[in-house]
């Protein structure tokens, strides 16, 4: 219960501006809307146990308190940060002191990644009997942090970052509450939204910060970045984020698109990522995506990694964007990454079948005597550098692995092998 002194107590624009009703929510028609996943629950009356996975400012907390203002539940709320075994079993034998008096619980875990497994454990039993409805919010994607029987028994709920159209919506709101319009122009207003970086309750603590300023001058784009810090980019280096963005850089050279993977690579520097991590990436792609289409890629890739060790940042980051736009703009082949992964199969299904006898050496008399070395003919020693002879197990039909593309240096390529192979076959007949 709010007390009469903390009613009265100044609150921040973000609390002031919080909507009383779903439909005040912006961003999150996908799931809000009447046809859709909370829409249809609360159409049913059947309210299920669900986590919600998105950014921060994006509404989590305020979807969840009015759930159970629509639904009539008592609304509990837990930080995973600050509450431990205590607070919860607390909290459960609350839950169940309702239930017997015939009021239901929505329990909101906030961070609720933040729980360890046991306790993610310890709120099985309290959904699956209904004592609680569950609604849990992170920021982190729930397949990797939550176990696997409570995501079973939840329904994961994904939020989006809020967009242009909502953020806009979120500052017409602020300037109504404030009875003033922002001291910023047209431009300025396009970089605040940037700087938001689709969360709405960092966007209106910035707001809130821009009206303490005098109605004139009214800022530039300039003179709102002078006149408020900008954040860092949301990005962990442990979590989502890292692996959405190394994903991102790598199709992005895969699929030639150099502009792209500057960006992304601008992304992950700003983020803080290591920059050799990135090119420990580089250099993978280089072997796997370019291969011997541009047998220059992977030096590239690893002048990149000695500049940067040489150079440092920021300086050493341009060689790992001169790196990058290399393999953005070169030919593309996985057919050694292709080859060796045949390869590889075909090794674990063959076993352990011998080399030929006349290709192994023969360093005793008894090997000699068995056969090996017997027949071999030195490349070197004929026409054509090339002897024809059969490189395989005896008990192995000949393959194929390696098919080079028909793009970059591996044309070349192609049409030596298609030379050795149409002399393998003139002297497969000649010895016929």
């Amino acid at each position: 219960m709010t007390s009469l002194f903390e009613s009265q107590a100044p609150q921040p624009l973000a609390a002031r501006l919080r909507p009383k009703r779903l439909e005040d929510v912006v961003g999150q028609d996908h799931l809000l809307s009447p046809d859709a996943p909370i829409g249809r629950m609360l159409a049913s009356a059947h309210l299920v146990s669900m986590v919600l996975w998105g950014p921060p400012g994006c509404g989590k907390t305020t979807i969840a308190r009015l759930l159970a203002d629509r639904t009539s539940l008592a609304f509990v709320a837990l930080s995973a940060v600050f509450s431990g075994v205590a607070d919860l079993r607390r909290v459960f034998q609350e839950a169940k002191d309702r239930r017997g008096m015939g009021e239901g619980t929505l329990l909101f875990i906030d961070e609720i990644h933040r729980f360890n497994r046991a306790q993610q454990d310890g709120f099985l039993p309290y959904v699956e009997d209904g004592t609680v409805t569950l609604i849990g919010a992170t920021t982190e994607n729930p397949s990797f942090e939550l176990n696997a029987p409570l995501l079973s028994r939840c329904q994961v709920l994904v939020l989006k970052r809020l967009d242009e159209e909502a953020l806009n919506t979120l500052l017409a709101r602020a300037e109504a509450e404030e009875g003033r319009k922002l001291p910023i122009d047209a431009d300025a207003r396009l970089t605040l939204l940037a700087m938001a970086d689709g969360d709405g309750r960092y966007l209106l603590n910035l707001v809130e910060d821009l009206f303490l300023l005098p109605p004139e001058p009214v800022l530039d784009g300039a003179g709102l970045l002078a006149a408020i810090q900008r954040r860092a980019p949301i990005y962990d280096k442990g979590q989502e984020s890292h692996y959405n963005l190394i994903s991102a850089l790598h199709k992005s050279l895969r699929g030639s698109d150099v502009d792209a993977a500057l960006y992304w690579l601008a992304r992950m520097l700003a983020g803080g990522e290591d920059p050799l991590y990135i090119v420990r990436r580089l250099v993978r792609f280089a072997v796997e995506d370019i291969g011997l289409a541009d047998p220059e890629a992977v030096h590239q890739a690893l002048a990149a990694k000695d500049a940067y060790a040489f150079l440092g940042s920021p300086e050493g980051e341009l060689a790992i964007a001169q790196a990058v736009i290399y393999l953005a703009t070169a030919p593309k082949s996985n057919a050694a990454y292709k080859a060796f992964g045949q390869a590889s199969q075909a090794a674990k299904k063959t076993g352990s079948l011998m080399p030929p006898a006349h290709i192994l050496n023969a360093p005793t008399s008894l090997m000699k005597d068995l056969g090996y070395g017997k027949g071999y003919v030195y490349d070197h020693d004929t026409a054509e550098g090339l002897s024809g002879q059969n490189y395989f197990p005896d008990d192995m039909a000949r393959e194929v692995f390696y098919r080079p593309f028909d793009r970059g240096y591996e044309r070349a390529l192609q049409e030596r092998l298609d030379g050795w192979q149409a002399l393998r076959e003139r002297m497969a007949k000649k010895a016929e």
